[in-house]
């Protein structure tokens, strides 16, 4: 079972009796779909993913490139009117983000006017005076964010994270879908599901639109990985694919006289959009690590000269971290002039005495970050660590207490899932992703949903055990219309 008090998206907090009205046609599914018929499902995913390459790899293991992200059947769903609650907020959160690393990076009014501390923003290692001064074109920075949500009851989402370096996942969203539609094709005619499948075209579409004033014509947009080596690389290759724009490695661009161009058999050719998958510090040697060998040569004097455009911008590191994370409700009513849609988990920032107090005396019952940790690493689950763990970190926290964050440990909802005994509950998170462009802000209605498929934990991250699952948006909360699924999905099958 989940933790105790869990709310079940599908049951409420009465356990498996009555579903809550919305999905009543998912109970009788799940109730009515034999144990072994859902095993055969998810073996045929599973060989699908496999076959696609689907995989992902952690740094350090040597089975690392053989592994898929476990992938559950049973969808977790959101219904309409939960949705556009949902995007409300994602887009004021997106806009007032994009406002932020705006204005640190220019004229710093939130700092002259003591809303986030100063040095916050100056020690932190994520902060990139290299690029102070630049505006990008049409003063967006983070083009691609994933802004992950946990859920505590019926109408209770907070905001856990901000991604807006690098947010992954997106193809295993698009591929899960792919999935469930070849293999529960069932559900989406009980249910009216908003397609997902317009991703990549919104995409290409949102990176056209930023090109640098200085392009002539059709942008040509390119999508840069660091190599096949990465742990992402099925995502580089998999949107540069359904984008039909061309993949590249750094060797494969060269700046000439500070504009990018990309080597072919005919000759150099103009890049003016570049979706980069590498981190600020191997993206340019001249500006940042000197020893990368990741990078582009010049790139950073080709974008501060207005001659290309990089999504997402370099810089955007310091809207993740955790500690600036915990001044957003502030931010957002700094730039938005009202509060917050979507509030923050409550978050001690173990830099202040008092709260560094606080959590020393109840580390067995909170959740401690580094501020700039990802992937489920670097972090104490209080409730379930060791005491080792327990004294580990507190030593960790007294000699450091500024890389720090701690939150309450929440009853994260659940949703049932397929284990090795049948349904059970297991904790969910959400990552929406949002796009911004020239024409404003939208949210892909799907998302990135996360389970932990170990018994009572709530680490979701694929590094550390988690699955994932399909996510639902109801395009309205009444029954579904008789429909084909190639009506539901926007006539993709």
């Amino acid at each position: 079972m989940g933790k105790r008090g869990a709310f079940d998206e599908i049951w409420g907090r009465g356990g498996p009796t009555r579903p809550r009205a919305e999905f009543s046609d998912l109970a009788r599914w799940m109730q009515d779909t034999p144990g072994s018929e859902m095993d055969r499902r998810l073996q045929a995913a599973e060989a699908a993913f496999r076959q696609l390459g689907i995989t992902f790899a952690v740094y350090g293991e040597r089975d690392a490139s053989e592994r898929i992200i476990p992938f559950d059947i049973v969808p977790r769903i959101f219904t309409a009117s939960e949705w556009t609650r949902l995007s409300d907020g994602l887009i004021q959160r997106v806009e007032a983000i994009n406002a932020f690393l705006n204005d640190i990076y220019g004229e710093r009014r939130i700092l002259k006017e003591g809303v986030v501390p100063p040095d916050l923003i100056f020690c932190n290692d994520q902060f990139r005076p290299e690029v102070a001064g630049i505006r990008p074109p049409h003063d967006v920075w983070a083009h691609i964010c994933g802004i992950d949500l946990v859920r505590t009851g019926p109408d209770e989402f907070f905001v856990l994270e901000d991604n807006a370096r690098t947010p992954s996942g997106v193809s295993y969203m698009l591929e899960n879908r792919e999935a469930m539609l070849r293999l529960c094709p069932e559900l989406f005619r009980a249910y009216r599901v908003a397609a997902v499948d317009s991703y990549p075209d919104r995409l290409h579409e949102t990176m056209r639109s930023v090109a640098p004033p200085s392009c002539r014509g059709e942008p040509l947009c390119v999508v840069l990985t660091p190599g096949h080596f990465n742990s992402a690389y099925y995502e580089h290759s998999f949107l540069a694919d359904s984008m039909g724009v061309e993949l590249v490695e750094p060797a494969d661009l060269i700046v000439d006289d500070d504009i990018v161009y990309m080597r072919t058999i005919a000759g150099r050719v103009r890049v003016d959009v570049i979706y980069r998958r590498i981190d600020d510090d191997f993206l340019d040697p001249l500006v940042f690590k000197p020893d990368s060998m990741l990078g582009v040569p010049g790139i950073m004097a080709a974008y501060r000269a207005g001659n290309v455009t990089l999504i997402n911008a370099p810089g955007n590191g310091i809207a993740d971290d955790k500690a600036i994370y915990s001044y957003m409700p502030d931010i957002v009513k700094f730039y938005s002039g009202g509060e917050a849609k979507l509030p923050n988990v409550e978050t001690w920032r173990c830099r202040e005495p008092q709260a560094l107090k606080y959590v020393l005396d109840n580390l067995e019952d909170v959740v401690v970050k580094l501020v700039d940790g990802s992937g489920g690493y670097g972090m104490l689950v209080g409730p379930t660590a060791s005491k080792q763990e327990i004294e580990d970190f507190r030593a960790a926290l007294i000699a450091e207490p500024h890389r720090y964050i701690a939150q309450p440990t929440l009853a994260l909802s659940t949703v049932p899932t397929m284990t090795e005994k049948g349904l059970a509950p297991r904790h969910v998170d959400f990552r929406p992703f949002v796009l911004t462009g020239s024409r404003g802000v939208q949210v892909v209605p799907g998302g990135l949903t996360r389970v932990a498929l170990r018994e009572g934990s709530l680490v979701v991250n694929s590094s550390q055990g988690g699955g994932t699952k399909d996510s639902f948006v109801l395009m309205d909360d009444g029954p579904a219309a008789p429909q084909s699924q190639s009506q539901t999905q926007g006539g993709r099958l």
